[in-house]
């Protein structure tokens, strides 16, 4: 199959790649098929690419790339809901903004992650309510920036 996505042209895919969030992501509920894109090997970024909706495409990341502590946990409804057991194979990304033309401001949603059961390829974005996590995490702190430019 071929879709033609704004940001990739047209990308080929088989079934075997669309991973399905049975309730969309926050904000877009109605989008519920995508592949992951990987233009770029040697970076830690992937993109979810919507096939309902090609021009739509999101940055992210895995978490762990940045964040060595970050272990959301996942309700036991939502295990289930993704088929998911402890020793079932996973991903989970993080959606990641970063604002044009300024690369050290890139933040990561670190409070809805993005968790996807690798062999049913079924996903679901989780919204952690427990205030552990931040929506913003500044992966390059100003204070490190800062320290880089007196170094300089």
């Amino acid at each position: 199959m071929t879709i033609t996505g704004s940001r990739f042209g047209n990308i080929e895919f088989d079934d075997l790649d669309i991973i399905t969030f049975e309730e969309g992501l926050v904000g877009f509920p109605s989008v519920t098929r995508f592949v992951i894109l990987c233009p770029r090997e040697d970076k830690p970024f992937r993109w979810l690419q919507s096939i309902d909706e090609p021009e739509l495409a999101f940055l992210v990341s895995d978490p762990a790339a940045y964040v060595d502590d970050y272990a959301p946990t996942i309700s036991q409804s939502v295990a289930r809901s993704l088929a998911l057991e402890p020793t079932t194979p996973r991903l989970v990304f993080t959606t990641v903004n970063i604002p044009r033309g300024k690369p050290d401001d890139m933040t990561l949603n670190l409070a809805g992650p993005l968790v996807i059961n690798a062999v049913e390829r079924k996903g679901k974005q989780i919204v952690l309510e427990d205030g552990a996590y931040t929506t913003k995490y500044r992966v390059f702190q100003k204070a490190d920036r800062v320290s880089g430019d007196e170094a300089a």
